[in-house]
């Protein structure tokens, strides 16, 4: 799944975002969610999380 979806990303579930420092290298960072900061439904950059160790990007692939 990609996360360019609201409603597909939950409190706790492990993803794989790209930091705003790292959008030209497109280095992913994984690690489980703790907030979600994107309000509108959907966003074509991916929906922006805070995950739980502080780190602050847009969601491009979900893990199951």
């Amino acid at each position: 799944m990609s996360g360019t979806n609201r409603a597909d990303i939950k409190k706790g579930l492990s993803v794989s975002i790209v930091l705003k420092q790292d959008q030209r290298s497109g280095t992913l960072t994984e690690g489980i969610v703790k907030d979600i900061l994107t309000n509108s439904q959907n966003h074509h950059h991916g929906i922006k999380v805070r995950l739980e160790d502080g780190s602050v990007g847009r969601v491009k692939a979900i893990h199951d």
